[in-house]
């Protein structure tokens, strides 16, 4: 629904014959008590679409903090179509390596230990290209 017609109850039209003959015109203190109104109602709508947002996004989050010396999986591809490290395609592994966190850089950044072949790669991650480590699971890396 648009703006304009949710504040005023009708679809927007020009300026010639906003009002037909017979319509009463809404004067003073009426046309602002109805503006108010549908303000307010507007806002409240506002309010419980942005609760349902959050509400979706909170269930959706993980916190996720690493100490110096844990074992990580670093995603390979964090963005379709980005080729990073050499790997794209469907078939390609999501995380590759087994890598050592350094230390904290940040609240959400890791610096990591990489090899040697990969060393014109920044080793800075943000948290959410991290993967933590199960050594009782089965990885292919």
């Amino acid at each position: 629904m648009a703006l304009f017609e949710a504040l005023y109850g009708r679809g927007c039209r020009s300026p010639i014959g906003w009002f037909e003959a017979g319509d009463v015109k809404p004067l003073g203190v009426d046309l602002v008590k109805d503006a108010q109104d549908k303000v307010r109602s507007i806002q409240a709508k506002l309010l419980a679409a942005q609760s349902r947002q959050k509400k979706y996004a909170d269930h959706r989050v993980r916190n996720m903090a690493f100490q110096s010396g844990e074992n990580v999986l670093l995603k390979v591809s964090p963005m379709k179509g980005v080729m990073r490290f050499g790997k794209k395609g469907k078939l390609s592994p999501r995380y590759i390596g087994l890598f050592e966190i350094l230390e904290c850089v940040g609240p959400v950044a890791y610096k990591l230990a990489l090899p040697p072949n990969l060393s014109s790669v920044d080793p800075v991650f943000h948290v959410s290209m991290l993967k933590r480590y199960l050594g009782g699971r089965y990885y292919i890396i």
